[in-house]
């Protein structure tokens, strides 16, 4: 049965209604501008996951407390605040089918308004002693900071082996689910050997997710970037990296004549996605992320049962079963 995100929320339903009221109170400013932009960023929240992960992880494991909230508020200020920095980085002029801040009210108010997001979000942890959920969301942030760059360092010279890839992807993605299963262990009042394994299988969702995200990017299903994206940008992406591994070495350096010169050529972008799909590049990437997801599971399987449980194993399939 197909996964519904409204099913998968029923247990943490309330919980979700009083969070929503408790990040909007934790953005709110006296400026006028900056409380207007933040209105603008709330009101276009997307599925929000990340809570969704840090309240059933914490009902997995034992229970939502006061500070399950502040953890999935901190989590989610500081990725909103990499978000808006990210657009004035890539120049882009839109967030979820929506303007983004920057497009709106130009960069230098997007950056300040990030750096406001992420002064929040620190401060109320300090302000609530939470230094172990600060710790682990500050690492994540670390991490995602130099995934990030390994890509674009990467990205340059078109070198990436499947090993830098799952590291770029571990830091860049899997970082922050596996932090929001770690704050939901953590503020659940469980042993530590439990929140490291709620981190472990964060992780591995992450890793599946970040997979799937790349297998949008040749076209299987209808979704909200642009087909071939990614070989635009010259990301190099699991099915490409498979691809370019078992072709022969003519096939290789033409391929990567075109990623290299011809990325914003339509045609030669649709060229680089057939020799993809027909070089079994989309058939190995499904395998690797149904691995990850299996594993996942497994680590999952070791909880008691409980509503909880079951939603969490069905947000996890959402994961990986999504269509945008």
């Amino acid at each position: 049965m197909k996964p519904d995100l409204k099913q998968i929320q029923a247990p943490i339903a309330t919980e979700m209604v009083e969070f929503e009221k408790k990040f909007r109170d934790f953005m709110k400013s006296k400026v006028k501008l900056l409380d207007h932009i933040t209105n603008y960023i709330v009101k276009r929240k997307g599925k929000q996951m990340r809570p969704m992960f840090v309240f059933l992880t914490a009902g997995v494991c034992g229970q939502i407390s006061e500070s399950s909230y502040r953890g999935a508020a901190l989590i989610e200020l500081l990725h909103t605040a990499t978000l808006v920095h990210d657009d004035v980085v890539d120049d882009s002029n839109y967030r979820r089918g929506f303007f983004s801040v920057n497009a709106l009210w130009k960069n230098k108010i997007a950056v300040l308004v990030g750096d406001y997001l992420l002064s929040r979000g620190l401060l109320l942890s300090v302000d609530n002693g939470d230094f172990e959920l600060l710790r682990i969301v500050s690492h994540a942030v670390r991490e995602m900071s130099e995934g990030e760059l390994l890509q674009i360092a990467k990205a340059r010279k078109l070198d990436i082996t499947e090993e830098v890839y799952y590291q770029i992807i571990r830091q860049k993605t899997a970082s922050l689910i596996a932090s929001c299963c770690e704050v939901g262990a953590a503020t659940s009042g469980v042993s530590q050997d439990q929140v490291e394994k709620m981190r472990d299988f964060g992780e591995k969702i992450g890793m599946a997710f970040q997979i799937k995200d790349d297998l949008f990017d040749y076209g299987e299903d209808e979704i909200g970037k642009p087909l071939g994206i990614d070989i635009k940008e010259k990301k190099m992406t699991l099915p490409l990296i498979y691809a370019l591994n078992n072709a022969s070495w003519l096939d290789k350096k033409k391929i990567i004549f075109l990623i290299r010169n011809r990325n914003e050529d339509k045609k030669a972008v649709n060229q680089v996605i057939d020799f993809v799909k027909k070089s079994g590049g989309l058939a190995y990437a499904t395998k690797i992320m149904t691995s990850y997801f299996e594993d996942a599971l497994q680590i999952l399987n070791d909880f008691p049962e409980s509503e909880y449980k079951k939603s969490l194993e069905g947000l996890v399939r959402y994961t990986i079963e999504r269509k945008k």
